[in-house]
């Protein structure tokens, strides 16, 4: 089995909201042959919890006007250190920057196929390492 047009629909739709708000390192893919209670993971992330909440909430938007989707549960508001998105067909996962090293998700699904993303969200990857670094720098500078 593979993930549902719907879904692919669902998926392209969130990363580029992702993107818009400038995630980091947005990635999905197909887990529809290993779990059935979704097709698809949508992964991203953000250096600090304020942009967490803000991704998750242009996801909200742009699938609730374009597609006409709105989430049955959203957990992780209250920390805003990882904000789950489910829809059902698709989970998002939005994470700050540390939790996603820390949980490592993609080691969880890497044999999953990934699904093809918006070009501006192809071009987060590699982001989140690009800014840890830069922090990193200058911390040694102050």
């Amino acid at each position: 089995m593979t993930a549902t047009d719907r879904s692919i629909e669902l998926i392209q739709v969130a990363a580029q909201a992702a993107a818009d708000k400038l995630a980091h390192d947005i990635i999905a893919y197909d887990v529809s042959d290993v779990l059935s209670i979704t097709d698809a993971f949508l992964l991203a992330s953000a250096p600090n919890d304020r942009q967490v909440k803000s991704i998750c909430d242009e996801i909200e938007e742009k699938l609730s006007k374009e597609l006409g989707a709105k989430p049955v549960r959203r957990e992780g508001d209250r920390d805003a250190r990882w904000i789950l998105l489910d829809y059902v067909d698709i989970v998002v996962h939005v994470q700050h920057s540390e939790e996603r090293v820390y949980y490592a998700l993609e080691r969880l699904w890497k044999d999953c196929p990934e699904l093809d993303l918006p070009e501006d969200a192809k071009a987060t990857r590699g982001k989140g390492a690009q800014h840890a670094d830069a922090e990193e720098a200058a911390g040694e500078l102050r």
